[in-house]
C-alpha cells in the first residue's frame, strides 16, 4: 500500500525550515563509516562543543581553563576527564550562567527535567538541538523497519506529554498525519485494558511507542486473561524506564515481536537504542560509565548539540553495565535512587527484585510490587496481593533469597496495600533506596 504521508511530511519539514531530513540523511551516512571515522567524527563535534562552551558560557569558562580543556585557545581532549561533574544541584545554583551569550539567538525554548530523583530541574534547548533529537528517533525506528507515516500507537503515561498536548489541535492534526494513535496509561483499569485490546485489535498498529512499566502491566494482563492481540509488525519501542530481562521477555512473548530499547531524558533526548545492547547515538552524545563496580557504573552524558546550554558530563542519575565495544552500552541498570547497597559496598540492582517476587517466588501472589531499602539492613516491601494463600506459600522463599544478597541480619517488613501510584510524571519504580 502507498505510504502517501511520508512525502507529505518531508515537504512540510522543508516548508517549515527544519533540519530533520537533512539531519536524518547524515546519521545514515555516519553509521556506514568505520569505527575510527566514527570516533573521529564524535571527538570533532566535542571539540568544537567545548571551545563554544569556553568561549560563550560563564560557568565553563573558568572550570575548562582549570581542567587544562583549553591550553592556548586550544581543545586538549586528553584532559576532558578533568571537568568536574555537572549536577543537578550545580544546574539549580548556577542558573542563567550556564546559558551561552547567545541562546537568545537560537530559537531557545525552556524544558525541565523528569523529576524523577527529586524537584525538576529547568533547562534551556533550542532548535537545532530539537531537530537533532527527533531525526535520531526517526533513525530508531527505520533501522526496526518502521516508516514514517506506517500506522503507529503511543502507548503513554504521562500527564504532561500526553494529557495536556492532546488537548491541542495542532497535536491531534499531527497525529491524524503521522498516522498515529495515543492511549492514555496513566492508570490502567482492568475495564480501560480490555477497551485497548479491542481498539488495538481494530487498529493493528506496525509499531508501538510505549513506557516501560505501561505495556509490561499491560502484557501481563492479556496473558492472565488469555486474550488475543494483534502483533505490530515492526516491534515495540519502551523508554520512559528500565526495560529488565523479565519485562523484555514477558512483552515479546504476548506480543510476538521484537522489543526495543531507548535510552535518554528530557534533558538531553534519545542517548542510545538496541533490542539487545544499547547502541550510543554518537553523533549527539558522549556517554561515560564511572566509578564502576563489577562493571557498573555511573552515567555521565555530553550532549554535542545543544549550544544554547551546554551539558558536560552531566550526572543524569542512571546507572549502566559497561559494554566492552565502543559506543554501545551493555544495559541500564535503572535509576540510581533505585539500586540497593550493602555496608560492604556490594550493589544490587532492581532486577533481583523483579527477578525473585515478579517472577520465580510470585505464582499469581503478587500483582504490584515495591521494595524501599530504608536503612543497609532494613527493607519494606509495599504489595498488592493477589492470591493471599500462594504469597504465604511463596513469603518464605522470597524472604530467604533477599537475605542471601542483602545479609542475613537483613528486616523485612511487608505492607499490603490496595495499590502503588506511579510517579507524577507517569514512571514507576520497583525499587527505592532511602539511604544517601
Amino acid at each position: 500500500m502507498f505510504n502517501w504521508r511520508k512525502p507529505i511530511i518531508y515537504l512540510l519539514l522543508h516548508i517549515s525550515g527544519s533540519k530533520i531530513p537533512q539531519n536524518l540523511s547524515l546519521i545514515k551516512k555516519l553509521d556506514k563509516l568505520s569505527l575510527e571515522e566514527k570516533k573521529k567524527y564524535q571527538d570533532e563535534k566535542l571539540k568544537a562543543l567545548l571551545f563554544h562552551t569556553y568561549k560563550n558560557v560563564p560557568y565553563y569558562t573558568k572550570v575548562l581553563k582549570e581542567a587544562e580543556v583549553i591550553k592556548d585557545n586550544v581543545v586538549v581532549l586528553d584532559n576532558f576527564k578533568n571537568i568536574p561533574l555537572l549536577t543537578k544541584e550545580i544546574i539549580r545554583r548556577e542558573g542563567e550562567n550556564l546559558y551561552s551569550k547567545d541562546y537568545k539567538s537560537r530559537k531557545f525554548y525552556e524544558n525541565t527535567s523528569g523529576g524523577s530523583t527529586g524537584e525538576p530541574v529547568r533547562f534551556i534547548q533550542d532548535k537545532s538541538y530539537e531537530d537533532w533529537n527527533n531525526a535520531t528517533k526517526i533513525y530508531y525506528k527505520l533501522t526496526a523497519g518502521q516508516n514514517i507515516g506506517d500506522r503507529e500507537l503511543r502507548f503513554w503515561g504521562s500527564e504532561r506529554d500526553l494529557l495536556e498536548g492532546k488537548e491541542k489541535l495542532s497535536i491531534r492534526l499531527r497525529n491524524w498525519l503521522y498516522n498515529r494513535r495515543e492511549f492514555n496509561t496513566f492508570k490502567m483499569s482492568e475495564k480501560e485494558m480490555l477497551f485497548y485490546v479491542e481498539k488495538w485489535n481494530k487498529y493493528n498498529p506496525k509499531w508501538i511507542e510505549a513506557y516501560v512499566q505501561s505495556i509490561y502491566e499491560f502484557a501481563k494482563f492479556i496473558e492472565k486473561n488469555n486474550l488475543k492481540i494483534k502483533s505490530p509488525k515492526n516491534g515495540i519501542l519502551t523508554s520512559a524506564g528500565t526495560l529488565f530481562p523479565e519485562m523484555k521477555q514477558t512483552v515479546e512473548k504476548v506480543f510476538k515481536c521484537k522489543v526495543y530499547n531507548r535510552y535518554g531524558s528530557r534533558e538531553v533526548g534519545g542517548a542510545a537504542f538496541g533490542n539487545k545492547e544499547l547502541n550510543i547515538s554518537y553523533w549527539n552524545q558522549k556517554i561515560e560509565l564511572v566509578n564502576p563496580i563489577n562493571n557498573i557504573g555511573k552515567i555521565l552524558i555530553t550532549n554535542l548539540k545543544n549550544y544554547s546550554m551546554p551539558l558536560i558530563r552531566y550526572e543524569i542519575g542512571d546507572i549502566g553495565v559497561d559494554s566492552i565495544t565502543w559506543g554501545n552500552i551493555k544495559s541500564i541498570s535503572g535509576r540510581e535512587m533505585s539500586i540497593f547497597k550493602t555496608k560492604d559496598g556490594k550493589i544490587i540492582p532492581a532486577e533481583f527484585f523483579i527477578h525473585f517476587i515478579g517472577v520465580v517466588y510470585n505464582n499469581n501472589a503478587i500483582s504490584k510490587f515495591q521494595v524501599i531499602q530504608k536503612e543497609y539492613d532494613k527493607i519494606l516491601i509495599k504489595t498488592v496481593i493477589n492470591n493471599i494463600n500462594n504469597f504465604n506459600s511463596n513469603k518464605g522463599k522470597i524472604e530467604n533469597a533477599i537475605r542471601k544478597e542483602m545479609g542475613n541480619d537483613c528486616k523485612i517488613n511487608w505492607e499490603f496495600v490496595n495499590d502503588i501510584e506511579p510517579l507524577k510524571n507517569g514512571k514507576y519504580l520497583y525499587t527505592i533506596c532511602e539511604i544517601k
